[in-house]
């Protein structure tokens, strides 16, 4: 059995359940600025979820591409990879738990053939400080279900991870009880995470067990939501069955979801009882890099560290590149020349003949043109964007080896090794490698340390721009943008210079504005900020933009969160009036006018309130 079987059977089975089947939407979401890519099988149906009337009906069936750039540097094990795809099916206010399980368990023990004894279960163990108990029903389908095929189904409370570590597993013991940490989904996380009018719910698990013995470096004892391998979860039914009140308590939909997603390589992994997810899920890719080398996959770790690699990442590469993502150093595109340039770098190192990595192109079109036709349609284009990007890469590594070797003395310092990384797309492994060479060695301390720092000065710029930024660049945005500045500029003068931004949300309609305060703010100072914000935009100021050094951008007073995240350079906006009297001047990265007077209306604060502890929030428009 392969994928294609395996995605096959499973639109079937939900087909003859009356469920409509809808394409996988693209890698890239649409209208939808929190995220680069479509990393879950539920995230283009959230809409559905959250009450939107979904036109192909109550039932959808699907198998979702997805993407997780987060995982690049995780690939090389047995159980990760940043393509894959998510078997889901979806109830919007049509059937509940005891179908919902049913027609799962059926699926894997009826149609893949699954042995009963070898699933374990999960679910919500309740939260008696919030009024919502442990989700007895589905412990109840749970039990019905594994008698029919003569399990046992014993229940056992583990809670956290760590305490089911301490605990561990009993003979017959088949069904767990979880906190909210792992048995709960809402957009916010746990119940005492999510605001009020978040939907959200318990879910149930369903783990598969291999023959693999428990690690102890993973916990004293082994559990189904153990990470040393042992056991994987292969599918997971949501149950959106609450609304959170205003005052922190919760009260039942009227109309309950179903929301399942079963990652389609892990079910591939379970039917063929093989804890290598890049061996089952990646093998005509493996059977050609191994046609056109002179390794193995299996030979000795590096080299099946290498195979992985290469599998994992020209499958995602193809599928971006497929979607018109192609290599660059910015948003997507930087992703996909990632992906890319570390396949070629292992590629090289497995002595890949026939073409590189741009060969690798066909055997994957091959696995995939039934269900994406687009691939194999748009081969050739892939092929030669493949091969373009490596050509770049070989002539940056060139100007990497001569940075190289103008290090002197017996340790390349992890700056060093950073630098020639971020600057020369030098792999840290070359750098290691060559150094072993000279007999020198690598602080490999100090360099993840200086990763770590690009990192999270990385994921800040993306939660700023994605996240808590900007839904576009059109005018009205970038005026209310421009806005954004302004009122803080106006808080720091009346509440105190104790007033930093907290996060932002701008919209065309409107901006959010979180920023740090203790308490609520008196309306006499709204009203004096929402008059200083006004006195800008009459005044015509100009707003300029200089690049400074970050230490002397601190001297000057500029202001600014979070300044540890920021490179040695910075870009200041600043507000000033014709006389010299600056209004503003704030670290940005985005677009704002020119002149304050290129921004149209009156600006209006119209609700001030709590965000979260020691942070509240503005929400403003721009009146005619």
């Amino acid at each position: 059995m392969d994928l294609n079987t395996i995605r096959e059977k499973y639109i079937a089975h939900f087909k003859a359940q009356s469920h409509a089947v809808i394409p996988s939407a693209s890698l890239v979401p649409e209208n939808d600025p929190t995220t680069l890519f479509t990393g879950s099988g539920m995230q283009p149906l959230v809409p559905y979820l959250l009450g939107e009337v979904h036109p192909k009906g109550t039932r959808l069936v699907d198998s979702q591409k997805c993407f997780r750039s987060g995982d690049i540097e995780e690939v090389g094990d047995n159980r990760h990879t940043t393509f894959f795809e998510m078997l889901g099916n979806w109830s919007l206010g049509d059937y509940w738990k005891k179908e919902q399980l049913a027609w799962i368990y059926s699926f894997l023990t009826d149609e893949l053939e699954l042995d009963p004894q070898r699933l374990f279960v999960t679910v919500f163990a309740g939260d008696e400080s919030l009024g919502i108990g442990k989700d007895v029903d589905s412990v109840e389908i749970w039990k019905s279900l594994f008698a029919e095929k003569n399990v046992s189904s014993e229940t056992a409370l583990m809670g956290s991870e760590e305490e089911g570590s301490k605990r561990g597993m009993k003979d017959g013991e088949r069904i767990f009880f979880y906190n909210a940490e792992k048995n709960w989904w809402s957009r916010s996380g746990v119940p005492g995470n999510m605001p009020p009018g978040e939907p959200g719910g318990p879910d149930s698990e369903i783990f598969y067990q291999f023959d693999v013995e428990h690690n102890q470096a993973f916990g004293e004892h082994c559990h189904p939501n153990c990470d040393c391998g042992r056991y994987l979860e292969i599918g997971n039914s949501v149950f959106m069955q609450y609304l959170k009140n205003e005052d922190g308590t919760f009260k039942t939909l009227p109309k309950q979801n179903v929301d399942f997603g079963g990652g389609l390589e892990r079910i591939l992994m379970a039917v063929t009882n093989t804890p290598d997810i890049v061996a089952v899920s990646h093998a005509p890719i493996i059977a050609y890099l191994e046609q056109h080398s002179d390794k193995k996959y299996g030979d000795d770790e590096q080299t099946t560290k290498a195979f992985r690699i290469i599998a994992d990442h020209m499958k995602a590469a193809v599928f971006l590149i497929a979607e018109g993502i192609y290599p660059s150093n910015t948003d997507q595109g930087y992703f996909v020349r990632r992906l890319i340039r570390r396949a070629v770098r292992y590629a090289d190192m497995l002595g890949i003949q026939g073409g590189g990595c741009a060969s690798v192109v066909k055997p994957i079109a091959d696995m995939y043109g039934t269900v994406y036709p687009d691939i194999p349609a748009k081969r050739v284009e892939i092929e030669n964007a493949v091969a373009h990007e490596d050509e770049k890469f070989r002539t940056t590594l060139a100007r990497g080896l001569r940075e190289f070797e103008k290090i002197t003395g017996t340790t390349v310092t992890g700056k060093e090794a950073f630098l020639l990384f971020s600057t020369y797309g030098f792999p840290y492994e070359m750098t290691e490698e060559l150094a072993t060479e000279r007999g020198m060695t690598v602080d490999v301390q100090e360099f993840k340390e200086e990763m770590k720092a690009h990192q999270d000065l990385s994921r800040a710029g993306s939660e700023q721009k994605f996240k808590s930024g900007l839904a576009d660049t059109g005018e009205k945005t970038t005026m209310l943008h421009t806005c954004t500045h302004l009122l803080l500029a106006g808080l720091r003068k009346y509440l105190g210079e104790g007033v930093h931004q907290a996060g932002s949300n701008i919209t065309p309609l409107r901006l959010r504005f979180d920023f740090t305060y203790p308490e609520k703010v008196p309306q006499d100072v709204l009203d004096k900020v929402e008059a200083y914000v006004n006195e800008v935009l009459t005044a015509h100021c100009a707003v300029e933009t200089v690049i400074l050094e970050k230490d002397e951008a601190k001297e000057k007073g500029v202001e600014g969160s979070f300044w540890e995240k920021y490179p040695d350079e910075v870009t200041v906006y600043s507000v000033v009036s014709d006389d010299g009297t600056v209004y503003s001047r704030e670290l940005c990265g985005g677009p704002h006018v020119k002149n304050t007077g290129e921004i149209v209306g009156v600006f209006k604060i119209v609700k001030e309130s709590s965000s979260s502890a020691g942070v509240r929030r503005i929400k403003a428009v721009l009146e005619p």
